[in-house]
């Protein structure tokens, strides 16, 4: 089932020249209209009329963060801004926020895409979305929003928190679909359990999950939990919101919608090309934005690509759900770890809970880091041998996994903080 067959099925060769067409369109209109990428480019010598091919790319120089922070509120803007139809922006919890603007059109194409992204799920005109996204300057809620009612379906715009109404609605208006972060789910699919709600008086069918990185472990939880299909989509404010990426019913991979974005893996360290099926940072640049286009702007999402062509016939270049973030990254003992590698460690034990917290903190000169991780009631009134035992399994597979030797504690169900939106998954106390 497609939303646009005659693109997300177009052959390689035809997309390619698309996308071409539109990087040398996107690059001109930059150059004349965004005097920070003007400034890039001149200082770089680059001509937008000389590009050719979508080898040129890796000549543009690269678009961050901070870049967005620096132009704030409207200097990345390529229209007059009476030709913004939609303001949004980041929480702006490290800084001053990022701003981003859609034109008319813009929205337009933002809907069609997040309407792609619901199709390739299983979502359509007959189904009840609910979205317990936050409605407010972050765009997942507006996002999923506008592209449930493109295709048609009725659309429950309830926005995240008080979760008992939640439920409630989800009983009272049978919602068939769900929209919010993974480990928000979770915590929707605890309380139903806790109320003794009987899971099959719901009529919940599907699960669209993002916003954060979540594993297969906490999929099938979900799954199992909420007796759902559980998918996971991608996007970011910068780039657009929602609708970049998403998962078809094969659940094996991202559809990235490639007539609008290019996109490339790199080395975060040296910004290089990685081989082909690397993991690496994902950086997009945008081919169809008017109002905020932005060129080689680096995600610190890792990933990797996947060439192979998809069971569902979308010919689109999958991208492997996101593992974590070269920013998520910390650095103990002179060692790189990423959250999602302990994450995937605890996970694959027998009673552990997809809740836990990595604590770091520093004791004298050395790093300590203690993960904490609920486990099941039989586990945790369990004999103190048999907890030791597991305490020292885990600690042996983390210390295997990690090259560096952690503290780990197990505790009770509920005991961690549950969140309506991300997840905090790392507290460090270190003052460095």
């Amino acid at each position: 089932m497609y939303w646009e067959p005659d693109m997300e099925c177009m052959d390689r060769e035809g997309l390619q020249q698309l996308q071409i067409e539109r990087l040398q369109a996107t690059v001109a209109r930059v150059y004349m209209n965004v005097p920070f990428y003007r400034k890039k480019f001149d200082e770089l010598g680059i001509d937008p009329d000389d590009f050719r091919s979508l080898d040129d790319l890796r000549r543009l120089p690269f678009t961050i963060k901070n870049d967005l922070r620096d132009s704030y509120p409207y200097g990345l803007f390529a229209v007059p801004l009476r030709d913004v139809v939609r303001i949004h922006a980041s929480s702006g919890t490290t800084g001053l926020s990022t701003v981003v603007g859609y034109t008319k059109n813009d929205i337009k194409t933002w809907s069609n895409l997040v309407a792609r992204v619901l199709t390739a799920a299983g979502v359509t005109k007959d189904d009840v979305v609910q979205i317990a996204f936050g409605y407010s300057l972050f765009t997942g809620g507006f996002g999923l929003h506008y592209g449930a009612e493109r295709i048609g379906a009725s659309v429950i715009p309830i926005s995240s928190g008080n979760t008992a109404r939640q439920i409630k609605i989800m009983q009272d208006f049978r919602t068939t679909a769900l929209v919010c972060t993974p480990s928000y789910a979770m915590l929707i699919a605890d309380t139903i359990q806790e109320m003794g709600i009987d899971r099959n008086s719901l009529s919940l069918k599907y699960g669209l999950f993002g916003a954060e990185p979540w594993s297969e472990r906490m999929r099938q939880e979900i799954q199992d939990k909420l007796k759902i299909v559980a998918t996971d989509n991608y996007g970011l404010s910068e780039v657009m919101g929602p609708g970049v990426a998403g998962e078809c019913l094969q659940r094996n991979g991202l559809h990235i919608n490639e007539d609008h974005f290019l996109v490339e893996i790199v080395n975060p360290d040296t910004l290089q090309p990685v081989a082909p099926g690397e993991v690496g940072e994902l950086v997009i640049t945008t081919l169809t934005k008017e109002a905020f286009p932005v060129i080689r702007f680096r995600t610190r999402d890792l990933t990797r690509l996947m060439p192979e062509p998809c069971p569902c016939g979308r010919k689109t270049m999958r991208m492997q759900r996101v593992m974590g973030r070269t920013d998520d990254m910390l650095i103990i003992k002179g060692v790189n770890v990423f959250p999602s590698q302990i994450e995937t460690v605890l996970f694959s034990f027998e009673g552990t809970e997809p809740h836990y917290q990595i604590i770091v903190d520093r004791k004298g000169a050395m790093d300590d880091v203690t993960v904490q991780v609920e486990v099941s009631e039989s586990i945790f009134f369990d004999e103190m041998k048999q907890q030791n035992e597991l305490i020292k399994r885990i600690k042996s597979k983390l210390a295997s996994e990690l090259g560096i030797g952690v503290e780990v504690k197990l505790v009770e169900k509920k005991t961690l903080e549950r969140s309506e939106g991300k997840a905090r998954r790392v507290i460090d106390l270190r003052k460095i």
